[in-house]
């Protein structure tokens, strides 16, 4: 579809939006245990952005040049922006959890290094 669509920022907007969907699927294929958190995600966000997208493509190859046309084809430009930023959320979402289980593994780790005595990068400051 990304080729039919002659507006050249919008098909980037739809590569981008294509390459987090893609980074979303991985993700959930590697850890289908995140599946969950992604319902609303397959069942309404991603067949809502696919309808939009085969109308504008609908309008824009027929050439209409009507003020509602104008107005739908730059709103659904703008709405490519949101949908963009929106996925890219959902998948920074997706490793929340992941990345705050981590900092307080990483801090733990820390403190006992520091307690082991391996840990001497603040004697050298203090130096």
């Amino acid at each position: 579809m990304v080729n039919k669509i002659e507006d050249a920022e919008l098909r980037q907007n739809i590569r981008d939006v294509s390459d987090t969907i893609t980074k979303i699927i991985d993700t959930i294929e590697n850890n289908p245990k995140k599946q969950q958190k992604m319902n609303n995600f397959f069942e309404y966000y991603l067949p809502v952005t696919l309808n939009i997208l085969k109308r504008y493509d609908e309008i824009e190859n027929q050439r209409l040049v009507s003020d509602d046309s104008k107005k739908f084809m730059n709103q659904t430009k703008d709405m490519m922006k949101k949908i963009n930023n929106a996925f890219k959320n959902q998948l920074s979402n997706l490793y929340q959890s992941d990345i705050v289980d981590t900092d307080a593994e990483m801090k733990v780790f820390e403190g006992m290094l520091k307690v082991d005595g391996y840990d001497t990068s603040t004697d050298f400051k203090n130096k």
